[in-house]
């Protein structure tokens, strides 16, 4: 490796939520199990209705709920689809789909300072454009097959080696990620790793998937 490029970081963990929470006191005493657990970087509230829109009445009740709590334990708080409704609920920023607002137009409603993340599917050309407008890093996916979310298409861990090679934007791997599948995504160069049922329905339970996440992450910290 060149005297002049620095190594890269250690893979963390990127949270999202469950795609329905029913029970939010019992959701949010999870929630601080997994983070009292290890290393978490990101908490994304991506809650949907039927229609496939946000559900804004729970993405709100949700984060109410468990904003300061994550932000105490270093997790940046994502909202997914609205920055309207990030900036309302004081989270740390926000997540866009390609039929979203624009990272630009995001950028302008939540401000300089906080987060915009975009997703780039398996589109080298949607993550570069993303970054070029102000996009704080990029999400890759889905690597795997995945009952979370519908419509999805596949990608590549090329993907992911390309961006590591020639881009300094960070990337997150999403997509049917779990302890078992997920060294391939960090060796091709995933700087977060997007987890929801890996770590909600993890059979030791979120806190025990979290422990088992950087336990993988700590063994393939890059030298």
């Amino acid at each position: 490796m060149a005297d002049n490029i620095p190594p890269r970081e250690r893979t963390r963990l990127y949270l999202i939520t469950p795609p329905r929470i029913h029970d939010v006191p019992e959701f949010a005493a999870m929630l601080e199990g997994a983070l009292e657990a290890g290393d978490v970087a990101c908490l994304q509230i991506r809650l949907k209705g039927e229609d496939g829109r946000i559900d804004v009445p729970a993405t709100r009740a949700v984060a109410e709920a468990v904003t300061a709590m994550a932000q105490a334990y270093g997790a940046a708080v994502i909202i997914n689809d609205s920055p309207e409704l990030a900036v309302e609920l004081g989270a740390d920023g926000v997540h866009i789909g390609p039929e979203d607002t624009p990272v630009k137009a995001a950028r302008t409603i939540i401000g300089p300072d906080a987060i915009v993340g975009a997703t780039a599917r398996n589109s080298r050309h949607a993550a570069m454009a993303a970054g070029e407008q102000g996009a704080d890093y990029v999400a890759f996916g889905a690597f795997y097959p995945t009952d979370t979310k519908s419509g999805t298409v596949p990608a590549e861990l090329a993907l992911l080696e390309f961006w590591q090679e020639t881009m300094e934007l960070p990337c997150v791997a999403i997509g049917g990620i779990t302890v078992e599948n997920a060294a391939p995504l960090v060796r091709a160069g995933a700087d977060f790793l997007a987890v929801s049922s890996g770590v909600w329905n993890h059979p030791q339970g979120a806190a025990g998937a979290v422990i088992a996440f950087n336990s993988l992450l700590d063994q393939l910290q890059p030298r």
